[in-house]
């Protein structure tokens, strides 16, 4: 047994332990499985797999941040919003943006001349308001309006890649404002206008509009807040009524009220076009400052609204055919002076400091302002050098003080400039001569009086002696007293001045209204002193209404709609009387007599009677004429306001001729009607009686207003030409 197995291997015990003999493959033997690779060998393959890991494991930190600080952010932005939400008042209070009133001028007819101030038209909603406008504002400010929810952050993208483009930082020029945003800006982001802390409303509001990034980001909740709070209507609603549109407009009502003179809910596509395209720039768009400008502004808003689709193509020709026109209120730039002093006139609580809205009813006749004007300038144009810088005034008034036109200038400036009819204080020349003869009428002397023009000499204490000079440098002789006036005779006017007492003369002038310190000495009677335009005009007024003195008047009402007690009315400016009834007709007959015959017969109105007197100062620095008709008194003065003499004017030249244009033209279709006058008989009482002549040898005391006893050598004469008379 043991030799048998032959070819076997022989038995061997397997290894419990140890390392397994080798094993013979045949071909039925599977082959192994490959060796498993070892830690320390896969090592090197595992190093993309770190980077991969840790990049994603700073993704998911920095995801992990950044939606915890979103959260928290818009957790405060929501808090933001609520603080803002909840400030927020309700709609109504948020209509009128004023801080302060305004002040609306009605002329004689009740119409609208003029504002002052800011007006406000009125609550209009986007719901009344004509759908051309609303469609207008949406389609020039902000065409997505309703479909986002306050901010748009294309717009905003967009207008920072303008911005850029052109060179500007990226806040600054156009800033992708929604209306909600505007809005915003016109409610100054909730803070309120406060007197203590701005010195004006203007820079309050100048603060409000200024750009930044902190006030952006504060723009931005709050036009969020508008949004959660109000409805879109009601935020067109803030809109139209706060919206700043030129020419001191508050509010859609009252730019449509103040340019076209109707309502904003009545307004046609290119009215509406025209309005909309203010909110850009309401001073350099404004049409009271450039209508042309501004229609071309409204062509490319028409574009706007036919290529959004709220005009159809007609309905844009039809626009763009029929621009928008200024209203006759607007177009004419009649009045502005008078305004200013009217404003002037009323208590500074009721006008440039009011804090109501308040309405004036004026004594303005727009008519005749604007006739008044247009005289002016025919004149300038066809009878002054071109290229002249002299300027004029004139004020028309009538008997009793009603002032009904004012040309403060030659050019019609803005509001608040120099009035040189209420302002400018000049030498009145011989205008002031007829309150000389005034005193002497009153004294009971007759135009038919004579007095001598011959040398004056009259020493006056202190400075020696003066001699008076007739502007012609001759002598007349023995004249009457009308004659004296008619040719602006000075020395006459001297001798009666001084005859008369020339306290007298000065009290008579300073109770007709002339206000201005007036000369102590003999050339009183010259008109050395000074005076303004309306001054001299009313005090010219006090003749014609019979002798009684006139304060020159401009509201007939003021109203302060809901508080009756704080409303002022004016029914005459006829005050006390000055000089007696007949002392006035006579003088009214001495100063017809200087348009007829004397100085200023250019003044002549071709069969309607008229008086006045001519003015003309030292140098020719001024030049006057005052006169009137029975129905209005009106005064031109002319001259440089920097005092250059003129050139070949006097009184009776230029002046007279622009007042006899302006009085043709407001008396045109009036009934002619005859001057208050009486015309004197001639004198039939003894010289020695008083009145009568005054020679050339006497000479002052020394004492204002006093005249020793005439020392005439012509008496005798005197009455024998008087018995000849009678």
């Amino acid at each position: 047994m043991a030799g048998t197995g032959k070819g076997q291997r022989p038995l061997v015990a397997d290894r419990r332990y140890g390392a397994a003999a080798p094993t013979r493959r045949t071909a039925s033997t599977p082959p192994p499985k490959p060796p498993r690779k070892s830690r320390r060998a896969a090592a090197p393959q595992r190093k993309g797999g770190l980077i991969s890991r840790f990049f994603g494991f700073l993704w998911r930190l920095f995801f992990g941040i950044l939606w915890r600080v979103t959260a928290v952010t818009a957790l405060i932005f929501a808090g933001i919003v609520y603080y803002f939400y909840a400030q927020l008042p309700p709609v109504t209070d948020l209509l009128d943006g004023r801080a302060r009133g305004s002040v609306t001028l009605l002329d004689r007819n009740d119409r609208v001349f003029a504002w002052r101030g800011e007006t406000f038209g009125g609550q209009i909603t986007s719901d009344n308001v004509s759908p051309h406008l609303l469609n207008a504002v949406v389609a020039t400010e902000d065409k997505r309006f309703y479909r986002h929810f306050g901010v748009s952050p294309r717009g905003i993208a967009s207008a920072i890649s303008i911005n850029l483009s052109e060179g500007r930082g990226p806040l600054s020029g156009n800033g992708g404002s929604t209306i909600t945003q505007q809005v915003a800006k016109l409610l100054c982001l909730g803070v309120p206008y406060d007197q203590t802390q701005w010195t004006s409303e203007a820079e309050y509001e100048e603060d409000c509009r200024s750009g930044g990034v902190y006030r952006k980001l504060k723009e931005l909740p709050f036009a969020v807040a508008m949004e959660v709070k109000y409805s879109k209507a009601d935020i067109l609603t803030i809109y139209f009524n706060r919206a700043y549109l030129g020419a001191g407009a508050r509010g859609f009502e009252a730019a449509s009220q103040r340019y076209f003179g109707i309502s904003a809910n009545q307004v046609n596509p290119a009215q509406a076009a025209m309005l909309a395209g203010l909110l850009k720039a309401p001073s350099r768009f404004a049409p009271t400052n450039n209508l042309q400008r501004a229609q071309d502004r409204a062509n490319l808003i028409i574009g706007l609204m036919e290529e959004q689709g709220y005009l159809t193509k007609a309905e844009d020709d039809e626009a763009r055919a029929n621009p928008a026109q200024l209203s006759a209120a607007a177009q004419a730039k009649s009045g502005g002076f008078f305004a200013d002093w009217v404003m002037e006139t009323a208590p500074s609580f009721l006008t440039t400091e009011t804090m109501e809205d308040v309405i004036i009813r004026t004594t303005l006749d727009t008519q005749m302002q604007q006739r008044a004007e247009e005289a002016l300038a025919w004149v300038f144009e066809n009878k002054v050098k071109e290229g002249s810088k002299a300027q004029a005034a004139i004020v028309v008034m009538g008997a009793d003080g009603a002032v009904r036109a004012m040309v403060g200038g030659r050019k019609i400036e803005a509001a608040g400039s120099f009035n040189r009819a209420t302002q400018a204080l000049r030498q009145t020349g011989s205008s002031f001569k007829p309150f000389v003869f005034a005193a002497a009428m009153d004294q009971g002397w007759s135009p038919m009086d004579f007095v001598e023009d011959t040398p004056l000499t009259i020493n006056i204490p202190g400075s020696g002696p003066w001699t008076p000079k007739n502007y012609d440098n001759e002598f007349k002789g023995l004249i009457t007293l009308t004659q004296a006036l008619a040719e602006s005779r000075n020395i006459p006017a001297v001798r009666v001045s001084e005859a008369v007492g020339r306290e007298n003369v000065r009290q008579i002038a300073a109770d007709f209204g002339i206000e201005s310190d007036l000369a102590a000495g003999p050339a009183l009677a010259l008109g050395a002193s000074e005076s303004t335009l309306i001054e001299m005009t009313s005090a010219y007024a006090g003749i014609l209404n019979g002798g009684s003195s006139v304060a020159p008047f401009g509201i007939r009402l003021l109203e302060v709609p809901g508080n009756e007690e704080l409303n002022m009315f004016t029914e005459t400016g006829i005050g006390e009387r000055v000089i007696s009834e007949e002392a006035a007709q006579l003088l009214v007959y001495m100063m017809a007599q200087v348009v007829n015959d004397g100085t200023g017969t250019r003044a002549r109105l071709d069969g309607r009677p008229a008086a006045g007197k001519t003015g003309t100062t030292s140098a020719g620095r001024d030049a006057w004429f005052v006169g009137f008709t029975a129905d209005y008194v009106a005064g031109v003065w002319m001259g440089y306001d920097d005092n250059t003499p003129l050139e070949g004017v006097t009184g009776g030249g230029l002046p007279a001729e622009i007042w006899r244009e302006v009085m043709l033209r407001i008396h045109d279709g009036l009934p002619v009607r005859e001057l208050p006058m009486i015309v004197p008989a001639p004198r039939d009482r003894p010289l020695d009686a008083g009145g009568g002549g005054f020679g050339q040898d006497f000479q002052t005391s020394g004492q204002p207003g006093a005249a020793t006893a005439p020392q005439n050598p012509v008496d005798a004469l005197l009455r024998d030409l008087l018995e000849e008379q009678r």
